[in-house]
């Protein structure tokens, strides 16, 4: 027998690969979202913003960020300190791509005022659509974006830093700030002895002469090679925001020691740091001991982006997934066309689709609150209740996404290993699940009425859906009663679900009853697919989540 009848390396019943296409079309879920929020004219913009992320190139460049982490450079040659991070090129050109895009700046005008219109929910699918190809630089590009609201505590400051942040550009130059063409912010906040109880920090600001100097330690300070940071210190008057640039006024380099870089689950292509203030130089923001409810207005952003970037996790684990059933066979039959591998798809894409509509809504919120109270009452209440239930949805997903893939979805050369290492962050940053779950109740406690308000709407919005009532009513129930904080996450699930649902319901009619049939109106099994779906529902289903 010749030799060529052993060969091997045929490759055959693979899916090919799923890149070069518009991740905008291909999403009609997303789509109708971005449209019923407001967005619909920015349609193509946000399909060549697709196309572009879409591409095999941008898919390269995601793993190679990956695959080449930060290094911490803390001298040069000659033993000077330079505290520098270095980066693959491949990271500088996401960054680069993201910026051009106005990823981190466009929800702001030139002088730093909400844009208004639609801008949340634009930017936000361009935010969604990027977390698909490469979730770890996002970090300093939402912190940039955020830093906005938290500066505009201090007018003064926020007039000098803007004609910079403002820019599309990305300048990875290691030089003071003002001489850049574009900048990045970044914040730190966590200190060994307390993550979420920030009152407990121990850095200390004093005084001099119109700025301040800081010493203490940071236990995480994100994204190291940002122009600035967002610290908190304590001053003369307590707890309060500064912000701290790379270089002091004089041109030299501030002194910010970093100790190492934090060695991550997942978040690898960003570099993470542990940190030390040696009298470095800061600015105040807003009133000193005021720090937190200054930081709060930066804090209250990233949470959105931590749901939009969940969201966007799980949509490309949907997709590569069903992508891989179409091409895949399996018993003489592709695994799309497999009845048991339907049910799990389709419970999946329903899950995803109301995920989106959910997130588009929230950002919808956030474009009308400045000129509408109910808006912003929306956007507080259901910040942290939306950002919980999205993102402790994502891991769990996304290891569904891999099992359909079987083996392939379980090596690193496919993109879903590192998804998954990837979905727990959102869950953890800016307010961990019963964090999220407190701030709903201190929410609730504040304003009763506002948020009553909130569940009437709401019970209007998803007349008619299965199980509705029933879930409004545990709701009133279950936060009126006084031990309220120990049945906390299953009432805030289930408002992120009543939520999800009305949302979905401006979207899909059809699809918000399956939604509200299977998470409302009865406890949705532990598993995708534990649910039975009619063939037709199926069909449409799928059809919607990849033409």
């Amino acid at each position: 027998m010749s030799q060529a009848a052993f060969a091997t390396h045929e490759v055959f019943n693979q899916s090919p690969p799923f890149e070069d296409i518009d991740l905008y079309a291909v999403d009609r879920p997303l789509v109708e979202a971005v449209a019923a929020n407001g967005g619909a004219s920015a349609e193509g913009e946000l399909s060549e913003f697709g196309k572009h992320w879409g591409s095999a190139a941008m898919a390269e460049r995601g793993r190679v960020a990956n695959e080449n982490t930060p290094k911490l450079r803390t001298s040069d040659a000659r033993g000077n300190r330079r505290d520098e991070v270095e980066f693959h090129p491949a990271y500088h050109e996401l960054m680069a791509r993201s910026a051009h895009a106005g990823v981190h700046n466009s929800t702001w005008t030139a002088d730093g005022k909400p844009a208004g219109g639609a801008s949340e929910v634009i930017r936000a699918a361009k935010f969604y659509i990027a977390s698909q190809v490469e979730t770890g630089h996002l970090c300093p590009v939402t912190m940039t974006r955020a830093s906005v609201a938290a500066l505009a505590e201090q007018p003064d400051l926020l007039a000098r830093v803007m004609p910079v942040l403002g820019a599309r550009s990305y300048d990875p130059a290691f030089a003071p700030w003002w001489t850049k063409r574009g900048m990045t912010l970044g914040m730190g906040m966590t200190e060994k002895q307390g993550g979420t109880d920030v009152r407990s920090n121990m850095t200390r600001a004093e005084r001099d002469g119109g700025a301040y100097r800081i010493t203490g330690h940071k236990w995480f300070m994100s994204a190291p090679m940002c122009d600035a940071f967002l610290v908190l210190a304590q001053a003369e008057e307590g707890l309060s925001c500064f912000l701290m640039p790379r270089f002091a006024p004089d041109g030299s380099i501030n002194a910010i020691r970093f100790q190492r870089l934090k060695d991550k689950l997942g978040n690898r292509s960003n570099a993470s740091s542990e940190v030390e203030f040696h009298g470095a130089y800061a600015e105040r923001i807003g009133a000193e001991g005021k720090g937190i409810r200054t930081i709060i207005q930066m804090v209250q952003l990233t949470r959105q982006d931590c749901a939009i970037a969940s969201a966007g996790l799980m949509r490309s684990g949907l997709a590569h997934a069903l992508h891989h059933a179409r091409h895949r066979s399996v018993f003489q039959k592709h695994l799309a066309d497999q009845p048991l591998m339907q049910a799990v798809l389709s419970d999946m894409a329903l899950h995803v689709e109301a995920t989106v509509a959910l997130v588009m809504r929230l950002c919808r919120s956030f474009d009308r609150a400045p000129v509408d109270a109910k808006e912003a009452a929306y956007m507080r209440l259901l910040t942290p209740a939306i950002k919980y239930w999205v993102c402790k949805s994502a891991p769990g997903f996304l290891y569904e996404a891999m099992e359909c893939l079987g083996g392939n979805g379980y090596v690193e050369e496919g993109i879903l290993a590192r998804h998954y290492r990837e979905a727990p962050v959102n869950a953890i940053w800016e307010g961990s699940g019963n964090v999220m779950c407190l701030d709903v109740l201190r929410a609730l406690s504040r304003e009763p009425e506002v948020a009553s308000s909130i569940v009437h709407e709401l019970t209007g919005e998803t007349l008619g859906l299965p199980g509705a009532g029933e879930v409004i009513t545990f709701i009133g129930k279950a936060f009126r009663r006084p031990d309220s904080e120990r049945v906390a996450r299953l009432a805030v699930e289930r408002l992120a679900l009543l939520a999800a649902s009305a949302a979905l319901n401006a979207v899909s009619s059809r699809h918000a009853h399956l939604f509200a049939a299977t998470r409302l109106a009865g406890n949705h099994a532990g598993m995708y697919g534990a649910v039975d779906l009619a063939h037709g529902d199926i069909s449409g289903l799928l059809k919607r989540a990849l033409p």
